[in-house]
């Protein structure tokens, strides 16, 4: 079957495929959760959840260093990659070696009830995959009509150096939709990288700081004291978040739509799926 993923590449797959190794933490714990888990032949070491169904599965390494050959011995009908996750020289070798790579580029909340459907089909799991992708695009609706003044917001995602969620993010567009203005935006790249200083100048009103990719906790707030005349220091409004939650792209944007409007904003109604 020929299809094609989310960068345009052309890719000859079996259909649908049997044996799958999966580089991207968040599209394996989809995989299990349309119950395609006994497909699933080999994931990365960052592959934690569903921790339980994970524990006999064959580990590959990280995402930024996947075990090629291994993958290659495993035989697999589809690898499953990510453009932000996994490098291209990674894709480029396993293509190479005539194994089918579909990679998938995930930039917004908005683009995994998309890429998510594609994928499925090629996996052929459309109807396993609709329920949960239906609920997330009705819980998006509810996020169309956003507040007219958004809270000023700064997430951490990494110290020394620091760095913050910035612009055509998942995570960013995530906060945008909670109700928050991401003042990452407002510096150059897509993860910036400054002194603390830097960001601070930005005057955040909410500060956080998730417990990954950089495993934030209490004894980070010591490094906010210096600047209480930000709002976020001053108010109390530095705040540790889960990681996972805010990054992952997939199912889990049900719940956080819904945590993160209530984390930006404690008065606010919510803006995601009803509980």
């Amino acid at each position: 079957m020929i299809v094609h993923d989310a960068l345009g590449r052309r890719l000859d797959v079996k259909h649908p495929p049997q044996r799958i190794v999966s580089l991207v933490p968040s599209l394996t714990e989809w995989l299990f959760t349309i119950g395609l888990g006994a497909r699933v032949v080999a994931v990365t070491d960052y592959c934690i959840e569903p921790a339980a169904a994970l524990a006999g599965v064959p580990r590959i390494r990280g995402t930024k260093n996947p075990d090629r050959a291994r993958i290659i011995a495993l035989q697999p009908d589809l690898v499953i990659a990510d453009q932000e996750e996994n490098r291209a020289r990674d894709v480029q070798a396993l293509t190479a070696a005539g194994i089918p790579v579909y990679v998938t580029a995930i930039r917004s909340v908005a683009d995994v009830p998309v890429q998510f459907e594609q994928l499925a089909a090629v996996l052929g799991a459309s109807d396993q995959a609709a329920p949960g992708l239906a609920a997330l695009r009705q819980a998006l609706k509810a996020t169309d009509r956003r507040p007219a003044r958004r809270i000023p917001t700064l997430a951490f995602i990494w110290r020394d150096p620091w760095m913050a969620v910035g612009v055509e993010t998942y995570a960013g567009d995530l906060l945008e939709r909670c109700g928050a203005e991401n003042l990452g935006c407002r510096l150059p790249g897509r993860y910036p990288r400054a002194p603390l200083e830097t960001f601070m100048r930005l005057q955040p009103e909410v500060i956080l700081l998730p417990d990954e990719p950089y495993a934030f906790s209490q004894r980070d707030f010591d490094a906010f004291e210096v600047y209480r005349d930000v709002p976020a220091v001053r108010n109390g409004r530095v705040l540790l978040c889960d990681g996972m939650t805010l990054t992952w792209p997939g199912l889990r944007a049900l719940a956080a739509l819904r945590d993160f409007a209530t984390l930006i904003d404690p008065d606010t109604i919510g803006c995601g799926a009803p509980d």
